[in-house]
């Protein structure tokens, strides 16, 4: 028997949640069970069925968890003990009847605008300015950017600030005072909630930010994409085995099999072990197909043209797409350059992650995607590929900023650059007073991430219509702990002298996409 009870959603509206048991027969896409995940049960809602080896499978999505950890569970992980909860196709069908009348009415009442538009457009064309007698000439009105952030810029008011020593870190916990004239910069990766936190002074903690992004969600751009199911087990890339987080467009086919082998230099990508090992007795590249343009004794750059070398490039983002849940590119990439991160030895330059970059940004991005490879994360190599788009833009003469939304970890990596190059920049000898435009020609970083970031780590204090930065003891100790683990684990910097680099000049149609 099923049992309606009400909850309330976002919106304010009650939504009834129909409760019942369910047999393995009746179980379908939608319904929201409790499974046995590390050995305790979570609410999981079903997104996919199949059978395999003659037993049911179900593709799941947890509950309040991020969705690179769907997986497939075999029907025994499934607790039918307890009341599952049942979609409602009632309710879907209601919706969609509803926009459909709401569409159609719409599309008439946009019509008839649109004719009394055209009429009144004919009066005004003819009507006389009363000032000058002339005609006024009615222009269509200009569309607005769909990038969002090019406008903004010019209508930001620059921010004067400057920077106070030592003396001034006595006030790190006085809370600064808010002021009605106050403007806050929106950062395009902060919710209305992060920069209520942010205005009140309040500070949040590595493990809480973390938190914050393991429930909250995927940061996909197409809502379409939220649901899509994992369509590949497991990857043989090289010497190490890894299984990816999320769907990327690979052929249909590749899904029924239990091992994907990836040329880790060439990228190519085989369902069969011995077309692999075929294909890598033939294979000759050893390294990404493009100029090496740094090296030192650690790792390479490789600067590789999406126009040039089409297919590594395409396969380079099929495969970051199993670990980017907001990635969408794959055909087009003609306009951008792939900047790939590599380490070596007597076998080659093998592949560990890489950033890409629009050949000519109208926003001023110096960074569309950034990937480092799961086998290689945690080891500071994010860390270098950030580093290495700054320096490519301090060769350029700009101020650059990655493109936004970031991904979760990608976030995560870009505050805590930002955090130590300003901190460590503050924090030099010598050093008593510098403005937040000077911080962002020092850095190459623009003024906007400048301001966030010394939000976020509450370094600012409104003081007679300025903007103080304020080195607090929280933010000096920080550091210090900092210094002491990059000593004992010997974190390593990318050498501006080492980067054999000019920007690249390119013509109209290499900058566009091949359509």
């Amino acid at each position: 028997m099923a049992v309606r009870e009400s909850h309330q959603e976002t919106s304010g509206t009650p939504d009834p949640i129909e409760r019942g048991f369910a047999t393995l027969n009746t179980l379908r896409i939608g319904v929201k069970a409790m499974v046995e995940k590390d050995g305790e049960l979570r609410k999981a809602e079903i997104l996919s069925m199949k059978q395999r080896k003659d037993t049911p499978s179900f593709y799941v999505h947890y509950v309040d968890f991020n969705k690179r950890l769907d997986e497939w569970i075999p029907a025994s992980r499934i607790d039918l003990s307890q009341e599952v909860e049942w979609p409602f196709p009632e309710k879907n069908e209601k919706n969609r009847k509803e926009k459909t009348a709401t569409t159609n009415n719409k599309a008439q009442g946009k019509n008839q605008a649109q004719k009394r538009a055209r009429a009144d457009s004919r009066d005004i064309s003819s009507t006389p300015d009363l000032l000058t007698g002339k005609n006024i000439n009615v222009s269509k009105a200009q569309r607005p950017s769909k990038a969002g952030g090019k406008e903004n810029r010019e209508d930001e008011t620059p921010v004067n600030s400057s920077f106070i020593g030592s003396e001034a870190a006595s006030v790190a916990g006085t809370p600064r005072p808010e002021f009605e004239d106050v403007d806050m910069v929106d950062a395009g990766y902060s919710d209305s909630k992060d920069m209520k936190d942010e205005e009140n002074g309040m500070e949040m903690s590595r493990e809480e930010e973390i938190e914050k992004l393991r429930t909250g969600g995927s940061m996909t751009q197409n809502p379409i994409e939220i649901h899509r199911v994992r369509n590949l087990n497991r990857l043989q890339m090289g010497k190490h085995e890894m299984e990816p987080w999320y769907f990327s467009p690979y052929p249909e086919f590749f899904s029924d099999v239990d091992l994907v082998f990836i040329d880790e230099f060439c990228l190519s990508y085989f369902d069969d072990k011995n077309c692999f090992e075929r294909h890598r007795a033939k294979c000759t590249l050893v390294h990404p197909p493009g100029n090496e343009i740094y090296r030192d004794d650690y790792i390479s750059f490789f600067e590789v043209d999406g126009r040039r070398q089409r297919t590594w490039c395409r396969n380079l983002c099929l495969l970051s797409k199993l670990f980017l849940d907001h990635k969408t590119l794959y055909y087009d990439v003609d306009p951008f350059l792939f900047y790939c991160m590599c380490t070596r030895d007597e076998t080659g330059c093998h592949l560990v992650g890489y950033f890409s970059k629009e050949k000519d940004s109208a926003e001023g991005y110096n960074l569309a995607c950034i990937l480092t490879l799961p086998q290689f994360q945690r080891r500071g190599f994010g860390r270098l590929l950030i580093s290495f788009s700054y320096e490519l833009s301090k060769r350029e003469g700009k101020l650059g900023s990655p493109e936004k939304p970031l991904s979760d970890l990608g976030l995560l990596s870009y505050r805590q650059y930002w955090r130590e190059v300003l901190v460590e920049l503050l924090m030099q000898e010598g050093r008593e007073s510098v403005s937040e435009y000077e911080l962002a020609m020092y850095t190459s970083m623009t003024e906007k991430d400048v301001h966030e970031t010394l939000l976020v780590l509450n370094m600012l204090r409104y003081h007679k219509g300025n903007w103080i930065i304020v080195l607090t003891d929280a933010v000096i100790d920080l550091h210090n702990k900092r210094l002491e683990k990059e000593k004992i684990k010997g974190i390593r910097k990318i050498d501006p002298a080492r980067l054999q680099w000019k920007p690249p000049v390119f013509t109209a149609s290499s900058r566009t996409w091949n359509w």
